[in-house]
C-alpha cells in the first residue's frame, strides 16, 4: 500500500469478535437477495455497488448466511469481494434452511449443520469461517438438543473449519450453556428502538467479562420498518434520516453493541454508515427511549 493511500476509519469504532477487530457499524447481507430473501437481487448492479461500498466505507463486519437466496447472496459476495480484504470479518449462521416456498425451517441435525458449514465455505470461497452463529429454532430450544447442536459446531472449530462461534435468537441461559462447551463471541437477536425485549441480556453481556458482542438484527425494524413520530422529529431536527438516528441510538445504547443494517441501495448504505458520526444528546436519547416504553 502506498503512503498516499487513504485507509477508511472503521465506522463507529471497533469491537473484537474473538481475536478479530470489527467495525461497530457493519453490514447485513440479507437484503441483497430477492423478494422474501429468495432468488437473485432485483437490481444486481446496485447489489454489487453496495458490496463494493461496504469495503470502500471502511466497514469490516459483514453478516450473511447461505440460506439467503438461498446460496445466491454468498455467491454474490464472493464474486464481488474475493479475494477478501484482510480486515474483513465475515459472520454467517446455520441452523435453518429454506424450502421451495421460502419457508424458514429448522436444520439442526448434526449432518445438516456440517453440510451448512461446508456450503458456506464453498460458496464464500473460504477455507475457514471467521464466525458461525447457531440460529436457535424449535426443536433445539430444549437443553439437550441445543447442547448437541452447539457441540457439533465446536467440533468444526477443532477441525479448523470455523474460528469462532456465536448464537442467534437466544436468552441468557442459552449463552450460559453454550459457554460450557466453547466461547461465545457474539449473540445476534432481534432488537431495535421499538423492540426492546433483550435489554436485560445486553446489560448482562456488557457486564459479565466474557467480551461477548450483542448484534441486533432488524436494527431498523426489518420487514416492519420503524414508524415513530418521536424518531421522525429527532431526525428532522438533526437534518438526518430516521434510519440514521435509529442506528446512532443503538451505537450509544451500549458499548458492546455492533449493528448490521442491510440494504440493496448504495445511497441507503451511505446514510446508514453516517450514523457512526451522529452523537445524540442526553435529551435526544431520553426522547428516543420513550419509543420502546
Amino acid at each position: 500500500m502506498s503512503a498516499s493511500t487513504s485507509v477508511p476509519t472503521a465506522p463507529g469504532g471497533t469491537l473484537r469478535l474473538g481475536d478479530r477487530p470489527i467495525s461497530r457499524l457493519g453490514f447485513g447481507a440479507m437484503q441483497l437477495a430477492g423478494p422474501g430473501v429468495m432468488g437473485p437481487p432485483r437490481d444486481p448492479e446496485a447489489a454489487r455497488a453496495v458490496l463494493r461500498g461496504v469495503v470502500d466505507l471502511g466497514v469490516t463486519h459483514l453478516d450473511t448466511s447461505d440460506f439467503y437466496g438461498p446460496h445466491l447472496t454468498n455467491q454474490l459476495i464472493r464474486e464481488v469481494l474475493h479475494p477478501y480484504p484482510e480486515d474483513l470479518v465475515i459472520v454467517t449462521k446455520v441452523g435453518a434452511r429454506r424450502n421451495d416456498k421460502g419457508d424458514w425451517l429448522p436444520a439442526v441435525r448434526p449432518d445438516l449443520l456440517v453440510s451448512a458449514v461446508e456450503d458456506n465455505l464453498r460458496h464464500l470461497g473460504l477455507e475457514a469461517l471467521d464466525v458461525v452463529n447457531l440460529r436457535v429454532m424449535p426443536p433445539i430450544a430444549g437443553e439437550q438438543r441445543f447442547l448437541e447442536a452447539f457441540g457439533v459446531l465446536a467440533d468444526l472449530v477443532h477441525q479448523g473449519k470455523v474460528r469462532h462461534l456465536g448464537l442467534s435468537e437466544v436468552d441468557g441461559e442459552h449463552v450460559r450453556l453454550a459457554r460450557t462447551i466453547a466461547p461465545v463471541v457474539c449473540v445476534q437477536n432481534e432488537y431495535n428502538l421499538a423492540r426492546r425485549d433483550h435489554d436485560p441480556l445486553i446489560d448482562l453481556l456488557a457486564a459479565d467479562g466474557h467480551g461477548t458482542v450483542f448484534v441486533p438484527y432488524f436494527p431498523l425494524g426489518g420487514f416492519t420498518p420503524l414508524q415513530s413520530r418521536i424518531l421522525d422529529d429527532v431526525a428532522a431536527a438533526r437534518g438526518a434520516t430516521p434510519q440514521t438516528v435509529a442506528l446512532a441510538w443503538l451505537l450509544q445504547r451500549s458499548p458492546n453493541i455492533a449493528v448490521i443494517p442491510g440494504t440493496s441501495n448504495p445511497d441507503h448504505l451511505r446514510a446508514n454508515v453516517a450514523a457512526a458520526d451522529v452523537v445524540l444528546t442526553e435529551e435526544e436519547l431520553l426522547e428516543l427511549e420513550g419509543i420502546g416504553g
